[in-house]
């Protein structure tokens, strides 16, 4: 759940600024710099501490509205464009070289053996390491690509309740249109919760969509898809709060999540889903997609502000857009990246 209930913040440097001791400095410049200490000093009166990890660390916000010009979303419509083609050229370079590892394993297979009689009955192997590794084969690779993700989110979640980060997570893993950092916030934003709650809740939706999803679009297709429609989302929430010139707050791996959903959903439409406190009451996938999306709009057309329906929407579009069109035609177009690649690299040795 992409949350936009923050109810703000300053998105400024903390960098305090000191006064030289030089005679030739100017008033006005002294001035200013006390300006900066006082609104610093306010700004950190304002960023109150939660201690209760499974509740939002912040509390009195206030959000940096800036300039909220439609001329401002070049830079996240270029960048969004930028990241989710540099993502699926990554993630497709990431197939080929697991591929390529798988290959090279092969060919040095009969040494490896021979390797083996040789010190027959040494075991070098750490006993920790062997259990990791029983541990990690043992997961399906939906789990596989699940558990970084996850984890990733519990570092996110951790860092923004230390004190002395929270400035720069506030900076960079929340999005706001109005904020002066603008782009990076729109990916790393999709890492960030606002509560214990609102984490395990997109977590759990994760869990139960990717392994579907990663059987039928492989690990590397899966993530590019993720991370495209995370940025995706972050620029429809962008372009809903500047022509509505409502700014706001937003994090979240709801919209990423979306798309994963949305495509499970059209791909099987006839699968059966239920919720987790009713497991009698069920209904199909398709059902599910289509009241989801309906509900977001709703929200949109509405003005409703606890969840950032906007981001849901771009996150659900690109899901459906990717079931119905991107995987059979966009996808299979990676075959000059990796022959370029492949020159590159050389040949298997």
């Amino acid at each position: 759940m992409a949350l936009n209930r923050l109810g703000g913040l300053w998105l400024c440097s903390t960098k305090s600024t000191l006064l030289h001791n030089n005679p030739p400095f100017k008033f006005a410049k002294a001035a200013r710099s006390f300006r900066k200490v006082r609104s610093n000093v306010k700004r950190q009166q304002e960023l109150k501490i939660n201690s209760d990890s499974l509740e939002t660390p912040f509390s009195n916000l206030h959000v940096e509205s800036g300039d909220l010009s439609v001329g401002k979303l070049w830079k996240p419509f270029l960048f969004t464009i930028g990241f989710s083609g540099a993502t699926f050229v990554g993630c497709a370079i990431w197939e080929y070289e697991h591929l390529r590892a798988h290959a090279s394993k092969m060919l040095k297979k009969p040494i490896r053996f021979f390797r083996k009689q040789e010190e027959f009955g040494v075991d070098r192997s750490n006993q920790l390491t062997k259990e990791l590794n029983k541990w990690w084969n043992s997961l399906t690779p939906g789990q596989k690509v699940f558990a970084p993700i996850c984890a990733l989110n519990l570092l996110v979640f951790a860092a923004m309740r230390i004190p002395r980060l929270q400035p720069f997570m506030l900076n960079y893993f929340t999005s706001n249109p109005g904020s002066p950092h603008q782009c990076l916030p729109m990916i790393l934003s999709t890492f960030s919760h606002y509560s214990g709650f609102h984490l395990l809740a997109n977590m759990y939706v994760l869990h139960s969509f990717s392994t579907g999803a990663v059987q039928s679009l492989g690990k590397e297709q899966f993530l590019g898809l993720y991370l495209s429609a995370g940025v995706i989302s972050s620029f429809t929430s962008y372009l809903y709060k500047i022509l509505r010139k409502q700014p706001g707050l937003s994090l979240g791996a709801s919209g990423s999540i979306m798309a994963i959903l949305a495509y499970v959903c059209v791909q099987y439409p006839e699968t059966k889903l239920g919720i987790i406190l009713l497991p009698f009451f069920t209904f199909s996938a398709g059902t599910a997609i289509k009241f989801i999306v309906g509900l977001d709009t709703a929200g949109v057309l509405m003005g409703w502000k606890f969840f950032d329906h906007a981001a849901h929407l771009g996150g659900a579009a690109t899901g459906v857009g990717w079931a119905l069109w991107g995987n059979q035609n966009i996808w299979p177009q990676r075959e000059p990246v990796l022959k370029y690649w492949h020159q590159l690299r050389g040949s298997i040795k």
